[in-house]
């Protein structure tokens, strides 16, 4: 059995985006186990498989070079891997990576495409193209190990009768959010003719949707009241979840769950749309040369007018429900 050790640490996404990859692999090479290696609040994303292990850590246990030098030497010494993979490539991770090397392991790290995405999201550029898949990124750390792995971008959803609607109104940078006002007035027509549930997180959002469910019959906040793994449950549940470009359209993923995504300032082109989600069911301001502007959504508009969010026709999301 070869055991891999893989690690990510952030975002809350980006981390979920690799456990269909990680099962998918496991299915193709039986021979192999993962150990991945993330923040410990991350651990019930990661039961899908029973050879893919999950350690979790606490940064504040490794802090500054001498914890990391503490950390990578408590996992040589617990996992003796076969293989390392970097599937995040920032600075501690790269310092993780020299002291792997150091011990005489060689570490395979992702391509994050980074020049590509630079220019994808020059406003002055004009020839948009769709770059690689960040999950297809993740693959490519695996086959460079000289594993195969043919990802099926299938959805997997549970066996179970699936109903009502989920709806994800906030991300994490102005960018990916429409306006408070037209989530409010989406959900109220939502709820007319289905049971719909809000998805958030943190004071703040907690207390909108709490807010929203009082002002609109037939809804539902579940923002602040569930664990991790219960949240995850009740996804699985829905029929479909409606998200901005943020962690919630990854976590329908997870649970095999159709989702409804909609992009501001970022565009799936940079290769994070959900896992096994279909283009069909992109809601985006189409005509918009100056998108994205942004992988992540944390620039400031470009124009002054965020036309990407402002002038998008929740119709489109009602049409395709």
């Amino acid at each position: 059995m070869k055991r891999i050790l893989a690690y990510r640490f952030s975002a809350f996404g980006d981390v979920a985006m690799t456990v269909p990859v990680c099962v998918e692999f496991l299915e193709q090479n039986p021979d192999t186990e993962i150990v991945f290696v993330s923040r410990e609040n991350f651990k019930d994303l990661f039961d899908k498989h029973p050879r893919l292990k999950f350690h979790g850590i606490s940064f504040d246990e490794y802090k500054g070079i001498f914890g990391i030098r503490k950390l990578t030497r408590q996992l040589i010494k617990e996992f003796k891997p076969d293989f390392v993979a970097d599937l995040h490539d920032v600075i501690r991770t790269k310092m993780l990576n020299a002291i792997f090397f150091r011990h005489g392991f060689k570490v395979y790290q992702i391509d994050k495409g980074k020049d590509e995405k630079e220019k994808l999201t020059d406003v002055w550029n004009l020839d948009k193209v769709q770059l690689k898949r960040t999950t297809e990124r993740y693959a490519d750390v695996f086959r460079d190990m000289g594993f195969s792995l043919n990802l099926s971008n299938q959805l997997r959803p549970e066996n179970i009768t699936k109903k009502d609607i989920g709806f994800a109104p906030f991300a994490q940078h102005k960018g990916k959010m429409m306006p408070e006002e037209k989530s409010f007035e989406l959900a109220r027509i939502l709820a007319k003719t289905h049971k719909v549930y809000f998805f958030g997180g943190g004071n703040e959002e907690n207390e909108i949707l709490t807010k929203w469910e009082k002002q609109i019959p037939n809804t539902h906040s579940l923002s602040g009241k569930l664990s991790l793994k219960e949240e995850l449950k009740k996804i699985s549940e829905l029929e479909v979840m409606i998200s901005m470009d943020s962690a919630n359209m990854h976590l329908a993923s997870l649970m095999g769950t159709r989702c409804i995504s909609v992009w501001g300032s970022t565009h799936h082109f940079a290769g994070f749309l959900g896992y096994g989600q279909s283009e069909d069911d992109i809601v985006h301001v189409k005509d918009l040369s100056c998108r994205p502007c942004s992988v992540f959504g944390d620039k400031k508009c470009f124009r002054g007018d965020y036309a990407c969010l402002e002038e998008l026709n929740i119709q489109k999301i009602i049409d395709r429900i």
